[in-house]
């Protein structure tokens, strides 16, 4: 008995340790829904500027132009992790969540699948696995979004998003500001890149179209259930001390 554990143990750890490797899982481009084909679409608005209350803070919203986009998500930040300090030392209660999506010839090429993305606490970065990967790559079918809300139900399901979710939302590309030392501006156009390339948007609707795959998410659990079982098991068992 005590031999099956060990190999268990092992076995799983081996297995917990590739499913972590493996991470968030992106869907083939044949499991993308066709509404991901299309540009996002900007208009201009005559929604007049307009202050929303989050977390004892008046926020002020100046928006500039209405905004819709459907996309795959590849890369997800949280204002409330642990490596983000900028949100809480400026007081922004406002965004909460960023989301670096990809869509058209970016999303059903597959080039994405030869590529990997992450995210800091206003950034997204994507890495080719070679020159021609990065050639065959747009990054005018890239955007990060800074998601701006104050409403419960859209907040819960920007809480909900994962990496490999494809999503749907509206609002306004918009300023927004508090006090007299805190102003963000918003990108109007797909074609800048650095600083101050982000779309901010006050999120008015957001649906989650299509869940990620969840085959690796499962196996995280069962391998780190299986785990936990084995040291469980290894401690529940009687152990015979032998003294000569």
């Amino acid at each position: 008995m005590l031999r099956l554990i060990k190999l268990l143990f092992f076995g799983s750890l081996a297995l917990l340790a590739f499913a972590l490797y493996k991470g968030d899982e992106l869907p083939p481009p044949a499991r993308l829904l066709p509404q991901l084909q299309g540009e996002p679409v900007q208009k201009p608005t005559s929604r007049r500027p307009f202050d929303v209350h989050v977390n004892n803070i008046d926020y002020h919203i100046k928006p500039l132009y209405s905004y819709e986009l459907y996309g795959l998500v590849v890369s997800k930040h949280e204002a409330d992790s642990f490596i983000d300090y900028a949100h809480k030392q400026w007081g922004d209660h406002l965004n909460t969540a960023d989301l670096c999506v990809i869509w058209g010839e970016n999303a059903f090429s597959g080039v994405y699948e030869n590529m990997s993305f992450s995210s800091a606490q206003w950034t997204c970065y994507a890495n080719a696995s070679d020159q021609e990967t990065w050639e065959q790559f747009s990054g005018e079918r890239l955007s990060n979004n800074h998601m701006l809300s104050d409403r419960r139900d859209i907040l819960s399901a920007l809480k909900k998003v994962r990496v490999g979710d494809q999503i749907h939302f509206k609002g306004y590309l918009a300023e927004y500001s508090h006090g007299d030392n805190f102003r963000r501006g918003s990108s109007t156009v797909r074609t800048d890149t650095g600083n101050g390339a982000c779309e901010t948007v006050y999120t008015e609707s957001f649906d989650i179209l299509q869940r990620a795959p969840t085959r690796w998410r499962i196996i995280r659990w069962v391998a780190g259930l299986l785990l936990i079982s084995c040291i469980y098991a290894w401690f529940a068992l009687p152990h015979q001390h032998h003294f000569d």
